[in-house]
């Protein structure tokens, strides 16, 4: 009979390896990540930092929607209910005025976060023009700036910002502004730390050499290379200003009355721990809660900015 011819098998096709190779060929032919596109990635990998973002956006969501979701009138007194516990009435009960907590700590947030924002934003716009200027210019600009820098940071914080509020009054905005005018020491020196070791790098001596402006210099090679850094340093120092208004205010220097407050709060309430801790309880823990999460932020920011990390 006729021979009969084998039948080749039909070539299977590995999809899996398939898969592999597009993929190789997508990262290969991908552009590039930025430098803030691989930190925004990195740091969406930090699991505390995520959670310290959502509860910074939490207490400022709180915060810009306070008259909505509080349920009384942060200042209104109500002698008939005083001291009382946490209640369906009061959730977190009422302090030695009767008023309700839940209401003042809502409000509350509004100042200390408010000092945490303001002050940074009288920190970068003093600590950053000085810092950029003294290591920019060099020589006696320099030494006369940082001469000057030394003089403000000598002064104890506390001694200074009673000093400042004595000068300029007792307004609410006078307080926030006598924190910031003492806090831009610490960024003044950074940027310029920062500055002065980028400066000699070679792609500034290349922009001189092409006769960019020094504006230019200044705004579109310097600045941007020390922006990391800067972004650190005013997450953590957003908490550490919360906690000197909270001080402040506790010693009877902050925040005037009746504007609720988180350290007046605590003012009030430590006269009456003894009859009821809840007043002194809830206005802590909503200051610690903030200055962790503000912690477990930077702490993320600055691992996610760093560029020596390693890119997955």
């Amino acid at each position: 009979g006729p021979s009969l011819r084998r039948r080749r098998p039909a070539r299977q096709i590995d999809l899996g390896g398939l898969m592999r190779i597009r993929e190789r060929e997508a990262v290969l032919t991908r552009p590039p990540r930025s430098l803030w596109q691989e930190s925004v990635r990195r740091l969406r990998k930090n699991r505390l930092a995520i959670a310290g973002a959502t509860i910074v956006a939490l207490f400022i969501a709180l915060a810009i929607t306070a008259p909505i979701v509080t349920p009384y009138d942060p200042t209104k007194q109500n002698y008939d209910s005083i001291l009382s516990g946490p209640a369906r009435a009061h959730l977190l009960g009422t302090d030695g005025l009767g008023r309700d907590s839940l209401s003042r700590l809502v409000f509350g947030a509004r100042t200390s976060l408010t000092v945490g924002l303001f002050t940074q934003f009288i920190v970068i716009s003093i600590g950053i023009p000085v810092g950029l200027i003294a290591a920019f210019a060099g020589g006696k600009i320099d030494n006369l700036l940082m001469r000057f820098v030394d003089i403000v940071f000598a002064f104890p914080d506390l001694l200074l910002i009673i000093l400042l509020r004595a000068i300029f009054g007792g307004s609410i905005y006078m307080v926030f502004l006598a924190i910031g005018l003492v806090n831009w020491v610490v960024m003044a020196r950074l940027v310029r730390g920062q500055v002065l070791s980028v400066k000699e790098q070679e792609f500034v001596l290349a922009a001189k050499a092409i006769g960019v402006p020094t504006s230019g210099l200044l705004f579109r090679h310097l600045l941007p290379n020390v922006l990391g850094p800067v972004v650190v340093l005013v997450t953590f120092s957003v908490p550490r200003a919360i906690f000197a208004e909270a001080a402040l205010s506790y010693i009877g220097i902050g925040v005037a009355p009746p504007t609720p407050s988180w350290g007046t709060m605590i003012q009030d309430g430590y006269g009456v721990i003894f009859a009821s801790p809840f007043p002194v309880l809830f206005p802590a823990i909503a200051i610690g809660l903030v200055m962790l999460a503000f912690t477990f932020l930077g702490d993320g920011l600055r691992d996610a900015l760093d560029p020596r990390q390693t890119r997955g």
